[in-house]
């Protein structure tokens, strides 16, 4: 077989090294999914007596793979590019069950600003547009949760529009929905409790200060316990855009973001395991 003929068709596979030989450069050729599962297995970061579709366990499905160290795909998990991930988890006040902050790209990793509360996307994207807001404010929007949504979207089109207007460094966002990869920007989400069930989010008003660190994983509005539980005395649940169908019945069953939004009451409450084969 000439592997010079073949991967000069697709150059993108491989890079070729003297007699035909190639370095990987897709996670596929360097090893794929079993490679990653097994440096997470001797990490710790997975249970190895889960079971799995196979009807073996997670740790016996990876007993004879080997970690292949002709590639520079994938790191072993005590040799990581660098000492954080791409996202930070974040903790506080504002989100007691947490939130999901990426901090790849940006140049600070601390905010402070006053609230400026929108509780759809579509609202804080108008505003934006318009530019209804100034430098140093913290958009938020909320009711866009799994519950709220319903399902959770994704705000990329808000974020887009303020990287796109060069205020990407001079504001910062903050939902109960979700981001992507495409995410740019100081952007916080899948805060939690979200809005639609009385979380903190929901009790923010205009003005109120909020301190983002990413550096200690926290993210803290300046209320006291006192004055969110007056403001949570006095909130009522926000009507859902969907009164029947699919979507409507999916909010009334799905779970919180950290837990996977799962819409079914989980392990503890299963009669059957269907693992069982």
């Amino acid at each position: 077989m000439d592997v010079a003929k073949i991967f000069k068709k697709t150059p993108y596979l491989a890079d070729l090294k003297p007699g035909g030989k190639y370095v990987a450069k897709d996670m596929w050729q360097a090893g794929g999914v079993p490679m990653l599962l097994k440096t997470l297995y001797e990490g710790g970061f997975i249970h190895g007596n889960c079971m799995t579709v196979t009807g073996k366990t997670m740790k016996e499905n990876l007993k004879n793979v080997k970690f292949n160290l002709n590639q520079k795909v994938l790191r072993k998990y005590n040799n990581p590019l660098s000492p954080d991930g791409g996202v930070v988890g974040l903790k506080g006040n504002l989100a007691p069950e947490g939130a999901i902050v990426k901090i790849a790209g940006l140049k600070k990793l601390q905010f402070t600003g006053k609230a400026r509360c929108f509780d759809t996307e579509e609202a804080a994207y108008n505003a934006v547009q318009k530019k209804k807001y100034k430098d140093g404010d913290i958009i938020i929007i909320r009711y866009e949760g799994p519950k709220g949504g319903p399902g959770m979207r994704e705000m990329l089109s808000t974020t887009g529009a303020i990287y796109g207007q060069g205020k990407g460094e001079k504001v910062a966002l903050i939902t109960d929905g979700r981001f992507s990869g495409a995410t740019r920007g100081f952007c916080v989400g899948h805060v939690g409790p979200e809005a639609a069930i009385g979380g903190p989010i929901s009790l923010l008003r205009n003005g109120d200060v909020i301190d983002i660190d990413a550096k200690k994983g926290t993210v803290n509005v300046r209320l006291s316990k006192k004055q969110l539980a007056a403001r949570r005395k006095k909130w009522k649940p926000r009507k859902i855009n969907f009164g029947s169908g699919t979507l409507w019945k999916y909010a009334q069953t799905v779970g919180p973001a950290y837990l996977g939004a799962s819409t079914h009451p989980g392990k503890k409450n299963e009669v059957k395991c269907y693992a069982d084969i």
